[in-house]
């Protein structure tokens, strides 16, 4: 567990971050990872900004503590790189199919003797007053506000598919023994296309990224529960976690809880950034 107190001046984007793994009650290793990026400075805050990640080796398949570890060096070590300015909904996706290219080339190594090797993965970036979210498989983010939680991504999973098309309810879904059967994650093919949402954050807004440890076995309302709590932002990520592996602990279970403390208000012209009045 890695708290982080990310805080700035008034009208800048404020935030406090802390990140949680455990292995779980059964499995001897640990295929999920975490990473981010945070800026050394102010004006890094402002050219790039925060970014998040968390992954999840794909079960059944080789190395998937190899895959998840690839994907997040990849988003962020990348993610600086970027031009200053560069627009997030541009850039993440982007760093997806780059960590996709990497997990991929990894099988093409001869220590990992060409077996194929997967991971989900969820990026979340933050700069100024907006969140942009670019994800490939079964992890997912969470926002609440005003105590009410809301799935920010949708599963590349069967089940998902299904349900969405009218062929089995939500209450099936969670019960359906091919849920965890993933259509969509970085390494098998050389191609991969993430789905990305931009929103609006609020100060008081809490973002989860979690891996399917933690979600499968916490209901949204008892995860705003519990990331509500004026409690420091460390105990809080411990709480979520260890809720979840007390449900079950059957997998590992990783999450990254991020709350915006205030933000800094922009407007756009001509594809450029501008400071509103205060």
């Amino acid at each position: 567990m890695q708290p982080r107190m990310l805080q700035d001046t008034v009208n800048m984007l404020d935030v406090q971050f802390a990140q949680i793994s455990d292995f779980g009650k059964v499995r001897k290793n640990n295929e999920d990872a975490m990473g981010s990026f945070i800026p050394p400075s102010r004006r890094v805050a402002r050219s790039h900004g925060y970014l998040f990640a968390v992954c999840d080796g794909v079960g059944g398949m080789d190395f998937g503590e190899v895959a998840s570890a690839t994907a997040i060096k990849t988003v962020t070590e990348e993610f600086p790189k970027a031009q200053a300015g560069t627009t997030l909904t541009t850039l993440l996706p982007r760093l997806v199919e780059l960590a996709n290219s990497a997990v991929h080339d990894c099988s093409l190594i001869p220590q990992y003797e060409g077996r194929k090797m997967a991971t989900t993965l969820v990026t979340c970036a933050l700069r100024y007053n907006q969140a942009v979210v670019s994800h490939v498989g079964d992890s997912r983010c969470y926002l609440v506000r005003n105590k009410i939680a809301k799935q920010i991504t949708q599963d590349h999973t069967w089940v998902n598919e299904q349900r969405k098309m009218g062929l089995i309810t939500a209450s099936e879904m969670a019960t359906s023994d091919s849920r965890h059967v993933i259509l969509r994650s970085l390494g098998p093919e050389l191609f991969v296309s993430p789905d990305t949402t931009a929103l609006t954050i609020q100060a008081g807004d809490v973002l989860i990224l979690c891996t399917d440890g933690l979600h499968d076995e916490m209901d949204e309302g008892e995860m705003a529960q519990i990331v509500s709590q004026d409690k420091k932002i460390d105990v809080i990520a411990r709480e979520l976690v260890a809720r979840a592996v007390e449900v079950d602990g059957n997998d590992n279970t990783t999450a990254q809880v991020i709350r915006i403390r205030s933000v800094e208000q922009v407007g756009m012209y001509r594809g450029r950034p501008y400071r509103m009045p205060a």
